[in-house]
């Protein structure tokens, strides 16, 4: 299964982040598009280019797994998760869900709380649970896209 793998991406501990996952779901046998990874020199990014190569990407794969944590959902993460969850709702069978990742303690805390969308942004959430899922580990995540 090919996954999209969308989070914030603007600093050194947000990319270690994004590729220590992307190392355990490789291990587990996915094939993962990661929107750091196509732009190793960022000398040449245009707004058309990051669009363009993301759009594509999102679309090539089967899955979106969206990295949730932060006071608030990146705002990228959160368009790439509006966009997927339209192309799942599109009915096309290449499309299986989201699988949404939040590790935050603030979330955690919140859920326990019984929070509505568990603290994140009730249309993201949405978005998410319309296709998919929303879990606490990087175990849970893989569980999670197995099962789409």
């Amino acid at each position: 299964m090919r996954l999209y793998v969308a989070g914030p991406l603007f600093s050194e501990a947000e990319r270690s982040w994004l590729d220590t996952l992307t190392v355990q779901l490789r291990a587990n046998d996915f094939d993962c598009f990661v929107p750091h990874e196509q732009f190793p020199e960022l000398a040449d990014v245009t707004v058309e280019t990051v669009y363009r190569i993301d759009t594509d990407g999102l679309r090539s794969a089967n899955a979106l797994v969206a990295w949730l944590d932060g006071a608030m959902v990146d705002d990228g993460t959160a368009c790439e998760i509006g966009m997927f969850s339209e192309l799942v709702r599109s009915g096309a069978e290449h499309y299986r869900g989201i699988v949404g990742i939040a590790t935050d303690l603030r979330l955690e805390r919140r859920r326990q709380q019984s929070v509505i969308g568990g603290g994140l942004n009730l249309f993201v959430a949405g978005a998410i649970e319309s296709c998919g899922t929303i879990v606490h580990t990087v175990d849970e995540a893989v569980a999670a896209l197995r099962e789409l």
